[in-house]
């Protein structure tokens, strides 16, 4: 398997709108960041498939910057709108793939989309309009010939869903994990992990918050996700990490 983050910013992303500060006018292509989403590429018998983590505002810019042909499904952690705001935009692979997309989410995720999205949901006779199939998150499923884990974690008083597949798993806007959900967290080898700033923050993990997890549950490699311009300078900051943590940044792709 291989991931690719396809983007590693907040809600504003990096640079923010009319902000001048060092980083969002930083030169360093790191300290660029779109609204955070990632794809997990799993290789079965020379065919390649794509699982995607949220699809966000900046959807159609991720796919086409990575040539992204075909999604197996997408995996939602929650429906806030730099998370779900790229819905639309399946179309295109309604079209290719000949059918609607499988999309896998809580109850909560569920209802936020059929009020959000409802004309794609409600029925109609509109040709091109957006096909999903929604699948209500319980317990394990599989995805692409691969068992996905479903992982309950907050985002403050949210209940939210982290994922693992195989060594790896997601969590992304968490600032709680349930003790009774850390025993999946265990053995991984990559461990994906919001870290919004280095100031303490009401919803989500703040830098220091996420080290003490991934120090908790001791994966081989970590990688940082969803941070702010407030973080810091990728090159200034990446030198203050303990070994095996890394900042994500967009682009990068890391085999499992």
């Amino acid at each position: 398997m291989k991931l690719t983050f396809l983007g590693t910013g907040t809600s504003q992303g990096v640079p923010v709108i009319t902000c001048g500060c060092e980083v969002c006018t930083s030169g360093d292509r790191r300290d660029q960041r779109l609204r955070t989403s990632a794809m997990l590429t799993v290789e079965q018998e020379g065919e390649s498939r794509n699982i995607l983590f949220d699809i966000g505002p900046d959807f159609r810019q991720q796919m086409l910057r990575q040539g992204v042909r075909s999604l197996a499904a997408i995996l939602i952690t929650h429906a806030h709108r730099d998370h779900v705001a790229g819905l639309d935009d399946i179309r295109a692979f309604n079209h290719v793939q000949h059918g609607p997309m499988d999309i896998y989410l809580n109850a909560e995720a569920r209802e936020a989309l059929l009020r959000d999205y409802r004309y794609i949901f409600a029925p109609h006779d509109y040709p091109g309009l957006p096909e999903a199939r929604l699948h209500d998150v319980e317990g394990a499923f599989d995805v692409a010939g691969m068992t996905v884990e479903p992982i309950r974690v907050m985002h403050k008083d949210l209940p939210i869903l982290g994922y693992r597949i195989g060594d790896m798993a997601y969590l992304t806007d968490v600032n709680a994990v349930p003790e009774g959900e850390k025993g999946k967290l265990r053995g991984l080898e990559v461990l994906v992990v919001n870290a919004l700033r280095k100031e303490k923050h009401w919803s989500h993990f703040c830098l220091e918050e996420s080290l003490a997890l991934i120090k908790e549950l001791k994966p081989r490699r970590a990688y940082l996700t969803h941070m702010s311009h407030e973080m810091g300078l990728h090159e200034r900051v990446q030198e203050e990490l303990p070994e095996g943590v890394w900042l994500a940044y967009d682009g990068l792709t890391v085999e499992i």
